[in-house]
């Protein structure tokens, strides 16, 4: 018989013998490596979850990079009533010149994702390659409530 408060070790077990380790555990995050695979072109998407906060993350690789607040290279803009123009205008002047952008809690904006998805398609051809939109928000079903 199978006892249900040992078969998720014995599951575990099992597949990492016979497929590998890779397959029941999961490397720690690295900014630096989700760097590597981000271009100019495409924004990083951050799920929001209960103490899980990615700005740190973002804003120390930038510090490597000299990419920050002070260099005028990096903007953290929380988003909520009011926002919008911001963002936008940011969005705009770092895709021409070269910078990052963090817009955070966009679950907050539901009714303007399709204007900020539409402006990013919009400044992505000709976009600086120092360019980075970092979006942040909690999972897609918060995203079905209105503003």
């Amino acid at each position: 018989a199978l006892r249900p408060d040992r078969l998720s070790n014995a599951l575990s077990t099992y597949i990492g013998n016979v497929m590998g380790k890779d397959y029941v555990f999961q490397q720690p995050f690295d900014m630096a490596s989700t760097f590597d695979e981000t271009s100019s072109q495409t924004p990083v998407f951050f799920v929001l979850f209960p103490g899980v906060d990615p700005t740190p993350w973002v804003e120390g690789l930038g510090k490597t990079m000299n990419i920050s607040t002070d260099e005028g290279t990096f903007c953290n803009i929380s988003m909520g009533q009011g926002q919008e123009k911001p963002a936008e205008a940011v969005v705009e002047r770092y895709a021409k010149s070269g910078g990052w952008v963090m817009l955070q809690n966009c679950h907050l904006m539901s009714s303007w994702v399709p204007q900020l998805e539409r402006l990013l398609e919009v400044v992505q051809d000709n976009a600086h390659e120092d360019f980075r939109c970092y979006i942040s928000a909690e999972p897609p079903g918060a995203l079905s409530g209105p503003n």
